[in-house]
């Protein structure tokens, strides 16, 4: 995947230590609120803090040379302590050295079979596959966790991995019916809620979205004034926003509108407010669907309020005319605001997008996101650059990119780095020809994933696309990308000349 930059943090791990700091496209919550474990952590064994500093290049090289060093000529692991090892795993999976970490992983499980830290290592190793997308490899894993240690936090995350891993490999009737007796078996379990909306999404992806009403009214029932509640009646919106249930969708918005929208919610009042508009719109109430879009407040930072602007030119006469005037209040914005859209490297994008499908102002609304243009940039999960590339995707468009011997070290060289994504990036586009929302999901989220909430979405409109994105982290990159690369699109010319 490619990540974007945190800011210097701190977590609490003990379970596979950095998982917490994993980026979202790897958590199976897919319908907001949901955290990547940590509760394990603490059950599996003694919790320590793990700072960014344990997470930096040097750290790595640091772990890599202590184990050169403790390896009898190019030999077996040293011998450590099972936290020692699980430490020095979690700087290699902090830095998405994967088959490294897995190392140490199985040392605890070999030489420690008693130790505490054995659910949390299992997971680590299931967790990393996951993550390398060898869904096959990791679902044994998972099922084994889940079955040997499920009275243990790390042992019910085995089980409702296996449900995540089952979505991923397009078996979502059997992911369905895993989270639901996931609902069932731990109805206090730390992602009971989660299990409670996947159980929906999973069944409308597997063509049944009859089943999938009762479970929008039972999440609605046990967890009632949550946000699990709201994210179910958000579910319902979808569901019936894909049938073409445009009444019923309407009413549903309503409802949904005059709720709370905590972090935990996987929606917005921006959003419900497009969604409602384009319900009208759809179920013929052309001047109530006008008055809703107009409702919509546009600005260089708005998604939504470019989605509602582009709905109105669509409808044509009076409605285009006050699209026009939206346009120009945003472009007048957009320039008063230019300083804050710079484009450099100019050279390396022009170079790097000539042939690839790949528009150069999307690779610099990409950057603005995940780097602030720092090519020193990384994130916890270990990506880098300025397009936060992490070392193991970045391998594998070496080649095409005409990059040899690639070093993880490689990725701070801004030319390099652009390259790199500027491949990816024109995979994503032919693979969601038409929808940059998409490829800005994928390059957050993961392709696997964007391909479900794309044959969710049903109709083609982006604003519906956005609404099924299932990560709200995603979701919410997704927004601004897509707002950045308005804005430059307003300001510079294909081949990144500002306009006058």
């Amino acid at each position: 995947m490619f990540l974007n930059a945190q800011p210097t943090i701190v977590c609490v791990v003990a379970l596979a230590l950095a998982l917490a700091c994993a980026r979202v496209e790897t958590t199976p919550s897919e319908n907001g609120g949901g955290a990547p474990a940590t509760a394990a952590a603490v059950e599996a064994g003694d919790a320590f803090v793990i700072s960014a500093d344990d997470q930096s290049d040097a750290a790595l090289a640091v772990t890599r040379r202590m184990d050169a060093e403790g390896r009898a000529g190019g030999g077996e692991l040293p011998r450590l302590s099972a936290q020692e090892h699980m430490r020095r795993a979690a700087v290699y999976h902090g830095n998405r050295a994967f088959e490294e970490a897995r190392a140490h992983w199985r040392a605890v499980i070999e030489r420690h079979p008693s130790d505490a830290n054995v659910p949390a290592a299992h997971f680590g190793i299931g967790r990393s596959l996951f993550q390398e997308r060898r869904y096959e490899e990791a679902l044994p894993v998972f099922q084994k966790l889940g079955e040997a240690y499920a009275q243990t936090a790390g042992g019910r995350d085995g089980f409702y991995y296996v449900a995540a891993t089952l979505l991923r490999m397009d078996r979502p009737g059997e992911a369905a019916a895993r989270y639901a007796e996931y609902a069932e078996r731990f109805p206090d379990g730390e992602r009971v809620e989660n299990a409670y909306l996947n159980v929906i999404d999973s069944l409308r992806e597997a063509g049944r979205p009859d089943e999938a009403l009762p479970w929008i009214a039972r999440a609605r029932a046990r967890f009632p004034g949550t946000p699990t509640d709201t994210n179910a009646l958000f579910a319902r919106l979808r569901l019936e926003i894909s049938r073409s249930e445009w009444a019923a969708a309407v009413r549903t918005a309503e409802e949904l509108g005059r709720a709370r929208f905590p972090r935990e919610v996987n929606t917005n009042a921006t959003e419900v407010a497009y969604l409602r508009a384009y319900a009208l719109e759809r179920g013929g109430q052309k001047e109530r669907a006008v008055g809703a879009y107009q409702s919509i407040a546009d600005g260089v930072g708005s998604y939504f309020g470019a989605r509602a602007t582009a709905r109105l030119r669509k409808m044509g006469g009076r409605e285009k005319t006050a699209a026009e005037a939206r346009e120009a209040r945003v472009l007048a914005e957009a320039r008063r605001s230019a300083a804050s859209y710079p484009a450099p490297n100019r050279e390396s994008l022009l170079r790097a997008t000539a042939n690839r499908g790949v528009d150069p102002r999307f690779m610099l609304a990409i950057t603005r996101q995940e780097s602030g243009f720092r090519a020193d940039a990384k994130s916890p999960a270990g990506a880098r650059g300025l397009m936060q590339l992490v070392p193991d995707v970045a391998a594998k468009y070496a080649q095409a990119a005409g990059i040899t011997n690639l070093r993880e070290d490689d990725l701070y060289q801004p030319d390099v780095n652009i390259r790199l994504a500027s491949v990816y990036l024109g995979e994503l586009f032919r693979m969601f020809p038409g929808l940059p929302e998409a490829a800005a999901a994928s390059y957050n989220g993961g392709e696997d994933s964007v391909a479900r909430w794309v044959r969710r979405s049903v109709h083609d409109d982006p604003g519906i696309f956005t609404a099924e994105v299932g990560f709200t982290e995603t979701k919410d990159y997704v927004h601004k990308v897509m707002a950045n690369y308005r804005a430059y699109q307003l300001l510079y010319t294909e081949d990144l000349k500002p306009r006058r």
